[in-house]
C-alpha cells in the first residue's frame, strides 16, 4: 500500500463544524487520513435556564416505559443528572437515534439500547418494532430546546403518551471567523463537514459576505438529506451526501478526493 493510499486526505484542510466538545473523534479520523482538521464549532451547547422541570421529571422516571435520547448531548446532560439523583428504573427501556448516542450511553454503563443500525434519524428509529407497538405506553423524550416534532407526533398517533424533557439549549457561539477566512484566502480550506441544518445556517451567518462567497464554492460533506437540502437552499454549489456517522463523512471525503485530486 502506497503512502498516498494510506493517507488519502494528505494536504487537505477540512473544516469540522461540530460543537467543540464533540469534534475530537471526527478530527482524529481526518488527521489519521492525512488531512488537517480546522475546528470551527458553529453550535454551542448551553444549560437550560431552569433545571426544575427536568429534575421533577427525572424523579418520576418510574412512570415511563421508554426513554428516548435524541442526541449525545441529551444523553450526557440527562444521564449525569439522573446518576447524581437516582438509579434508572429496571423496567425502563432506553433508545437512541444514532451511534454517537449509543456510544455515550455506553460511557454510563448502559449497553441494552434500542437504536437503528443504518440510518440515524427519527424516521429510522420509528421503523423499529419496539417503536411500532407503543399503544398505552408512556414515553419520555430527552432533547434540546425545540427541535423536530416528528418523533413525538408519530408516537402519539400510535397511541403512546409523550412527555418532552429539555435538557440543553443550542446557541450560536461568538466566534472570530478571521482565521478561517484567512485560511480560505490562502487556499488552505478544501472541504467542510456539516452535521446539522441549524449549524450550517449558523456557519453561513458567522462567515459574513466574503466567507459566504467562498463557502458556496467549497465542497460540503453532509450525512443526511435534510442537511443537503438546507445547503442547496443557501446556494452551495457542491454538496456531497455521505454515509452517516463520522466514519461515513471521512469515507465520503476520501472517495471525493480520490477522484478530484
Amino acid at each position: 500500500m502506497s503512502e498516498a493510499q494510506r493517507r488519502p486526505l494528505e494536504g487537505r484542510g477540512i473544516v469540522v463544524t461540530r460543537p467543540a466538545h464533540q469534534a475530537a473523534h471526527l478530527a482524529e479520523l481526518i488527521r489519521a487520513a492525512g488531512g488537517r482538521a480546522i475546528l470551527f464549532p458553529v453550535i454551542e451547547i448551553v444549560e437550560v435556564g431552569d433545571l426544575q422541570p427536568l429534575l421533577a421529571l427525572i424523579d418520576r422516571l418510574d412512570e415511563f416505559d421508554l426513554a428516548i435520547f435524541i442526541s449525545p448531548n441529551a444523553v450526557n446532560k440527562a444521564m449525569n443528572l439522573i446518576k447524581a439523583r437516582r438509579a434508572l428504573p429496571p423496567h425502563l427501556q432506553l433508545a437512541a437515534i444514532g451511534r454517537s448516542g449509543v456510544r455515550e450511553l455506553r460511557h454510563f454503563g448502559i449497553t441494552a439500547v434500542i437504536a437503528p443500525a443504518a440510518r440515524f434519524d427519527s424516521e429510522a428509529l420509528l421503523e423499529l418494532p419496539a417503536l411500532r407497538d407503543v399503544a398505552g405506553k408512556r414515553i419520555v423524550i430527552f432533547r434540546g430546546d425545540g427541535g423536530r416534532e416528528l418523533l413525538g407526533d408519530t408516537l402519539t398517533a400510535r397511541g403512546a403518551a409523550i412527555e418532552y424533557a429539555e435538557c440543553y439549549r443550542r446557541g450560536r457561539p461568538q466566534l472570530d471567523a478571521a482565521p478561517l477566512l484567512k485560511a480560505w484566502a490562502r487556499n488552505e480550506v478544501h472541504a467542510i463537514t456539516g452535521t446539522s441544518s441549524e449549524g450550517l445556517r449558523n456557519l453561513f451567518d458567522l462567515v459574513g459576505k466574503l466567507g459566504q462567497s467562498w463557502l458556496k464554492k467549497t465542497p460540503l460533506f453532509v450525512p443526511h438529506p435534510r442537511i443537503e437540502q438546507a445547503a442547496r437552499e443557501l446556494g452551495l454549489a457542491t454538496v456531497v451526501l455521505t454515509a452517516q456517522g463520522d466514519e461515513g463523512l471521512v469515507q465520503g471525503l476520501e472517495q471525493w478526493f480520490a477522484v478530484h485530486a
